[in-house]
This record gives structure tokens, sequence and C-alpha cells, in this order.
């Protein structure tokens, strides 16, 4: 993946919410602060959609990542809300306003060929019995966040279950 100018207002909103979000992963915040920051996009986001219980969440099967939240690439002119709510519906045919304070800003590459991409992920809660449209080729599934599953961000299980527990004791 080569790198983008990222446009000023979406570099704008993508710090402020980082600064907002919840928890800030492997420096990615720092990144988005650097001077020379808008030389390094693209910005990439995605959508933790938990069940009413909490005990379950949305992923789209990717054709080679496995499992993984409904998101993708911010395009030039949107800013990484606006970008979450366009992948959420195109990936699952959820449409979806996102919760006011984003959950997590993380430095993850997608593809072992392609460096780190600073993602803001949001957070949605639905009825699990909310009608999925997915994308053709990319199942969309409710998986238990108490089981382990298939997917290229091994890490991500663990920082849904940390964030439902932080919910819980709030």
């Amino acid at each position: 993946m080569t790198a983008h100018r990222i446009e000023p207002r979406t570099l704008e909103a993508a710090i402020r919410d980082a600064r907002q979000a919840l928890t800030a992963y492997d420096g990615a915040l720092e990144g988005l602060l650097r001077p020379d920051a808008a030389q390094d996009g693209p910005l990439a986001t995605d959508v933790w959609v938990f069940d009413r219980g909490l005990t379950h969440v949305l992923l789209v099967r990717h054709r080679w990542r496995g499992w993984v939240p409904p998101g993708g690439k911010v395009e030039p002119g949107e800013t990484p809300r606006e970008a979450a709510r366009r992948e959420l519906f195109e990936e699952t045919g959820v449409r979806a306003e996102l919760h006011p304070v984003p959950a997590a800003v993380t430095l993850r590459s997608y593809h072992p060929d392609w460096s780190a991409t600073v993602s803001v992920t949001f957070l949605q809660v639905l009825d699990r019995r909310a009608q999925l449209t997915p994308e053709e080729g990319q199942p969309a599934a409710w998986l238990p966040l108490d089981e382990p599953w298939q997917g290229w961000f091994a890490e991500d299980r663990l920082r849904m279950r940390q964030y439902v527990d932080r919910i819980l004791k709030a």
C-alpha cells in the first residue's frame, strides 16, 4: 500500500477522534500528532458492533484476513467517522449512528507488505436480530466474545473484551 496525503479536514477529525478515544494502542495518537503525519496516509477505520447483551460482536469474513470488524480505508474528503458509517453499511447493510466517543485508536498493518496505518475504532450496539445484508463474498456474522475466532487482528478479541468489561464496570 502506498502512502497518500491526508487532507487537513480528515487529519483534524482523526486527531480529535484519537484524543477522545477511550484507549490508544501502539503509539497511534503520537503518530497522528507528528508534524509530517499528513504524508503518512491513508487512514483506516472500523466499527466494533456489539449486541445489546455485550456478549457477541458483529464481524465480517474477509477473504484472507479472516474474521474482522467492518471497516476499511478513509476515502479522500471523509472523516474517520463518516468512513466508519459507510464501511459498516457497505459490509453489513446496517445503517447506524455511532457512539459519540470512539472506542480506540490503533496503529496496525492490514497486509504483510504494507506499512502500518492509523485506524480509528468506533462503537455501535445493535439487536442481534437486525437484518444483515453483507457484501458479496464477505459474510457477516455475530460471534461470541468469549470464544476465539480466526482473524488477522488476533488482539482485537481481547481489546473488545476489555472494552466491554470497562463498560460493565461503569
